[in-house]
């Protein structure tokens, strides 16, 4: 069963927390590092929202920016007609 939105985001800001726990740095620390607010670093792990920019600023600071960086790079073509779209 595919996710919402919402799923999907919290499922990415669980990931995020994960990573930022394991390797021990707090919310406060995360936010100076990144330049991404404090107030939006909570938000974005407690409901998943946050702007693009911000993800990318948290994910260069965690040193995982190439994981977004590769997002949506091999993504599998669903028809005929979208190879040949490509093609044009």
């Amino acid at each position: 069963m595919k996710k919402t939105p919402k799923e999907l985001n919290m499922t990415i800001a669980n990931r995020i927390v994960k990573i930022r726990k394991r390797r021990k740095i707090s919310q406060k620390v995360l936010s100076a590092k990144s330049g991404v607010s404090l107030g939006s670093l909570k938000r974005f792990e407690q409901t998943g929202e946050i702007s693009l920019l911000s993800l990318s600023k948290i994910a260069i600071a965690l040193e995982i920016d190439g994981e977004l960086e590769s997002l949506f790079e091999n993504v599998p073509f669903l028809s005929i007609e979208e190879i040949i779209n490509e093609q044009n």
